[in-house]
């Protein structure tokens, strides 16, 4: 039943207001719904991520859980409450500054957690702060700098160039361009666009089941029952290909189950109508009848025992990979010392804080989409495909996207949104609930691993074999991307001469694993470092000295038989790591040997490597540059920022490759009516690549601009106000630039950039040039272990990255401390069990108190390929974590860990079979 709305009084951001809303209303839904105040954001409304709260007479609320009957005559206060006079507040200033804020999804609730406790605590010491933000979960940033930034206020200014001049920005730390619309909360995500006038809402109707058989009975009573609802969609209803995926012969996951269903969650119907009704319609009242068949596990199609779930897939094998160099069988049998580990990884969910959201609609024989996204131009052409049209019918634009890590690359509410707007004619809306979110879309590969390394005497490797299976669950989405990626990282950042690395992608009917945030060599890399501290210590020798002797250097051989460049900074990595190595082993010893009690500490050291792009694969970029008639540059940048900060790096990149500052250059984001294809924003790829054509841009551009001056390569470009001066020598000339035509953007002229890694193919032995340029980085992770209750406390991180060029080193650190938390979460905590664990209360990420002081060494071996030396950060910061933690578990305690995460009770039940429990 309808509950009545009542008038309700309060006093909002210092004004008082009147309101008619049912007083159970949420006072999320009130201020954004009713009251258009849309920098209150919602992540879960559970009150498990806290990303809309706000403050109820000064103290911390969610929103999502306060009704609005519980603000009568009450204060609230919004984000939108914080700036004055349309001056940031000093807490915002320093949330823009310290660059503490990432995709942005959260900030608004953490800068009003933050107010409470300023409020109260006007100079909070550390564990103040993380007492009270600890409600406010992040899934970008690692929380330090936003630590960083809360004890800043009033105390000190960072390091931040406000306006570097012309040369100066690659390098500078700059405000990233979003940075006032993220802590004003106008920064607008998919759940903040609502398409003009009237609009449809749509919900997907799922499968309860992970393996059926269905069919859809007769409708009409449904019609009949709700007046509101439009339409029921179902797989008849798609215009054109009922498939998606990745790859262009591998599109196998149906936008609506033509009735049979491989996982919990898939799609099977859509209901479209007023919000309403489609809220209103349980899943049961729909007249579905379901034959549910036997799952098909890992374990079982490992085995061989199950039945096949596609015809392309025989014995459930997706693909394989492989990489085979010397022979390592002969070696392993010959070499002084052997290893061998079998490392087990389970589902990990992405938990972006922002459920993916957005909305279609028909502009006559076009369709737009405004969702967040990774890959604007492959969902153009997946959306026409599906609704058989050209791909130029077919207009995708992005909102701001609250997170990614590789889980919005794929297809979510797109299709369903598209074909739905395309059948009514009318704007259709979808929002995801975080529990759809999670039982839908998805997650890390779970692997089986087996891996064995061997070296001399003198401990230089001799051989490595590997072989990984990894469950890619009901479709393909990237399971071949990690087959054939996994091989080639499988040895580590080592010189190996003799090696076999093998891997297959397995078809299960759990969730889709896909893309996140290192397909697939993040679970290589926990049996690599293993196998490095095995032998380590079986050859007497160091863990960290161990890792000296074999780092791959400038002019060594890769297993695919590739001669790495002069840009190999591993071992500067390692040894900018050795000493406090070295004081921290001390240290923890120390203590263990202090100590009577349950406690011990560890230190273990990790090291990584990975290559930028796809593998073996043609992935380029493309950019324009443009200079209006009063001078003002325009960068068309279609590389997505979700967060990692590709819209600052490049119009640094730009600006410095131009000539001019880079406060002359304003960037029009990805819109496929508006920008070039700059490819997927996934492996690592938008600096190296898309930076490398920005910088062509830029560089075509000044070509132009300089002949217009009959000027030569050396002159200087100088904006003026309503113009732009060449400076040449002694001689100035002043561009007459009004007098030139324009385009239909306002362009006079346009410079434009392409950009492709130059790779090779890989033979049927996985040898050829797989990558153009590597990232290589060392951590050391320093632990706690209570041995009577199994739990693993992270006391410090230290982090050493090879990043060629940090074009904005407070970008770079903000990546590395989210890779890093997000190895934490993979290290000690978090796995996604299907259908059990779909939302953020069960399904734990790391918090406030879970991240430790971390302290990054950024290592600057800049790549000959890369913009101004610059390569990729966003997954090479993540791979070394979690065996670093694996690792000084290990140190503390004589077990090693071989299935992650390590919870509690796993390393409790490790330690009691080990005899090392207290």
């Amino acid at each position: 039943m309808r509950s009545l709305a009542e008038r309700i009084v309060f006093t909002l951001n210092g004004a008082q207001i009147e309101v008619h809303v049912p007083p159970a209303t949420r006072l999320s839904d009130l201020l954004r719904d009713t009251l258009g105040l849309r920098g209150t954001k919602i992540g879960c409304n559970a009150g498990d991520c806290g990303a809309c709260t706000v403050l109820l007479d000064g103290r911390q609320v969610c929103a999502c859980l306060v009704p609005a009957g519980q603000v009568a005559g009450r204060h609230v206060t919004t984000v939108e409450g914080l700036a004055s006079e349309g001056r940031l507040s000093a807490l915002q200033e320093v949330f823009a500054r310290h660059g503490a804020a990432q995709c942005g999804i959260c900030t608004p609730g953490m800068l009003m957690a933050a107010a409470d406790l300023l409020a109260r605590t006007p100079q909070p010491d550390e564990q103040q702060v993380l007492d009270s933000l600890g409600g406010v979960l992040c899934r970008c940033t690692g929380y330090r700098k936003i630590v960083e930034a809360v004890l800043s206020v009033g105390r000190d200014s960072p390091g931040f160039v406000p306006s570097p001049g012309p040369g100066q920005a690659v390098g500078a730390r700059l405000r990233h361009p979003d940075a006032e619309a993220i802590v004003t909360g106008t920064h607008r995500f998919g759940a903040d666009e609502v398409p003009d006038g009237a609009f449809l809402t749509l919900r997907a109707v799922r499968s309860p089941h992970p393996h059926a058989r269905f069919t859809i009975g007769d409708l009409s009573p449904l019609f009949a029952r709700f007046p509101g609802l439009v339409r029921v969609l179902t797989a008849a209803d798609v215009p054109g290909q009922n498939l998606f995926g990745i790859y262009p012969t591998g599109k196998d996951q149906p936008v609506l189950a033509p009735g049979y269903v491989r996982m919990r969650g898939e799609a099977v119907a859509a209901l479209v109508g007023d919000a309403e009704t489609v809220a209103a319609i349980r899943d049961e009242d729909l007249p579905i009848a379901w034959e549910v068949l036997p799952p098909v596990s890992f374990f079982d199609a490992l085995a061989g025992t199950a039945p096949d779930l596609h015809p392309h897939a025989p014995g459930n094998v997706l693909c394989r990979g492989r990489v085979k160099a010397g022979d390592a069988s002969a070696a392993l049998a010959a070499a002084s010392h052997h290893a061998a580990v079998t490392i087990e990884t389970g589902f990990v969910e992405h938990a972006y804080i922002e459920p993916e959201a957005g909305y279609a609609r028909r502009v006559g024989d076009r369709i737009e989409i405004v969702a967040c996204t990774q890959t604007p131009y492959m969902d153009r052409d997946e959306i026409a495909l599906i609704l058989g049209l050209r791909p130029e019918q077919v207009r995708v634009i992005p909102t701001a996207t609250g997170g990614g890590f590789g889980g919005k690359l794929d297809l979510s509410l797109q299709p369903l949104v598209a074909v739905a707007a395309w059948l009514t004619g009318q704007p259709v809306r979808c929002v995801y609930t975080r529990p759809e979110s999670m039982a839908s879309t998805t997650k890390r590969h779970p692997a089986r691993i087996r891996a064995e390394a061997a070296c001399d005497r003198e401990g230089k490797l001799v051989a490595f074999r590997f072989h990984g299976d990894f469950n890619t669950g009901a479709y393909a989405s990237w399971g071949p991307t990690v087959a054939n990626r996994v091989p080639v990282h499988a040895t580590g950042p080592y010189a190996v001469p003799n090696v076999l690395n093998t891997s297959a992608a397995i078809h299960t009917t759990d969730t889709t694993a896909g893309a996140f945030r290192g397909f697939g060599v993040p679970q290589a890399a926990i049996a690599h470092e293993a196998l490095m501290d095995m032998l380590a210590e079986r050859c007497g020798l160091d863990p960290l000295e161990f890792r000296l002797r074999n780092a791959l250097r400038p002019g060594d051989v890769t297993p695919t038989g590739q001669v790495l460049p002069r840009a190999v900074g591993l071992v500067a990595c390692l040894e900018a790591l050795a000493p406090r190595w070295r004081a921290l082993r001390a240290e923890a010893e120390a203590f263990n040997r202090g100590s009577s009690g349950p406690l011990r500490h560890g230190v273990g050291v990790a090291c990584m490597w990975y290559g930028i792009g796809n593998t073996s694969m043609s992935n380029p970029s493309e950019m324009t540059l443009g200079v209006g008639r009063d001078g003002r540059f325009t960068l068309y940048s279609g590389a997505m920022d979700i967060g990692q900060g590709s819209r600052a790096i490049m119009a640094q990149i730009a600006a410095d490759a131009l000539g001019v500052p880079v406060s002359a250059i304003s960037i029009t984001g990805a819109d496929t009516d508006l920008t070039r294809d700059a490819g997927k924003t996934s492996a690592s790829r938008q600096t190296f690549v898309s930076g490398n054509a920005a910088k062509a841009a830029a560089e075509n551009l000044r070509r132009k601009l300089l002949a217009l001056a009959n000027a030569g390569p050396e002159a200087r470009l100088v904006p003026v106000p309503g113009g732009l001066v060449v400076e040449d020598g002694d001689r100035s000339v002043a561009l007459d630039l009004a007098r030139l035509p324009a385009d239909e953007r306002g362009d006079v002229l346009v410079g434009e950039g392409r950009f492709d890694p130059p790779t090779t193919a890989l033979d049927a032995d996985g040898r050829g040039i797989p990558y153009a340029a590597y990232a290589f980085a060392a951590q050391v992770a320093m632990v706690e272990v209570d041995t009577e209750l199994g739990t693993v406390r992270p006391l410090r991180i230290l982090a050493a990255h090879d990043v060629g060029r940090a074009v904005n080193p407070t970008q770079v650190e903000g990546q590395i401390h989210g890779g890093i938390a997000q190895g934490i979460g993979l290290a000690l905590m978090e796995e996604f069990f299907p259908g059990r664990n779909e939302n953020l209360h069960d399904y734990l990420i790391p918090t406030f108190g879970d991240v430790p002081p971390i302290e990054i060494t950024l290592i600057e071996e800049p790549d000959p390929l890369g913009p101004f030396g610059a390569k990729g950060i966003g997954e090479p910061a993540l791979i070394a974590t979690a065996p670093a933690i694996l690792g000084a578990i290990y140190h503390a305690t004589g077990v090693r860990l071989t299935r992650v995460p390590a919870t509690p009770d796993r390393v409790r039940a490790a330690l009691l079979a080990a005899g090392a429990a207290r």
